[in-house]
């Protein structure tokens, strides 16, 4: 990114150039009036001098001379200046453009910096939904199988205690007949 001068730059810069422009004018009025001055002058001077001869003096001739030339260095000058000015006008509202442009993209980009927890709160929450579902069924499958688990252990424990508590009929010796098992 290129570096973009301030506006107060600018300003300051149009303000002197401005007063430049103010002098420069000053001298054109005051070089104009001089002129004048020094043409009518002249031309009283040679009126009551020389009535019948009408063309000015060498002298006189020299200092208009001078005067235009003068004058056309100061009118170069202020053309200068009056395009230094529009271009510095111009180069100005660019760079209040610009800054406006930075600041909506400054005040857009807080607005989504403030609202990124929310967003990531809601993403993480979209993200956690299966996950939580998965863990509720799987806690639900294990309390299934728990009970399972303690359903089986009880019907083995009281099968156990009545294997263990069987009556086994006593034999005698001479009788060698199997007794039944019953239920086992």
């Amino acid at each position: 990114m290129t570096d973009i001068p301030r506006p107060q730059e600018f300003q300051a810069e149009v303000v002197r150039l401005q007063e430049e422009l103010q002098m420069r004018d000053q001298l054109v009025q005051q070089l104009s009036q001089e002129l004048f001055r020094l043409v009518k002058g002249n031309v009283n001077a040679s009126a009551a001098a020389a009535p019948s001869h009408s063309e000015p003096s060498e002298r006189h001739l020299a200092e208009m001379c001078a005067l235009r030339k003068q004058l056309h260095e100061i009118e170069e000058q202020v053309t200068f200046y009056q395009g230094r000015i529009e271009e510095q006008n111009t180069e100005l509202q660019q760079s209040k453009q610009s800054v406006e442009e930075l600041t909506e993209r400054s005040r857009m980009l807080e607005q989504v910096v403030q609202e990124l927890p929310k967003i990531y709160r809601q993403k993480f929450a979209e993200r956690m939904a299966p996950v939580k579902e998965k863990v509720a069924m799987i806690q639900r499958e294990n309390r299934q199988l728990h009970a399972e688990l303690q359903s089986v252990s009880y019907r083995l424990a009281v099968k156990n205690r009545r294997a263990s508590d069987l009556d086994l009929p006593s034999f005698s010796r001479g009788d060698l007949s199997l007794p039944s098992l019953g239920n086992a």
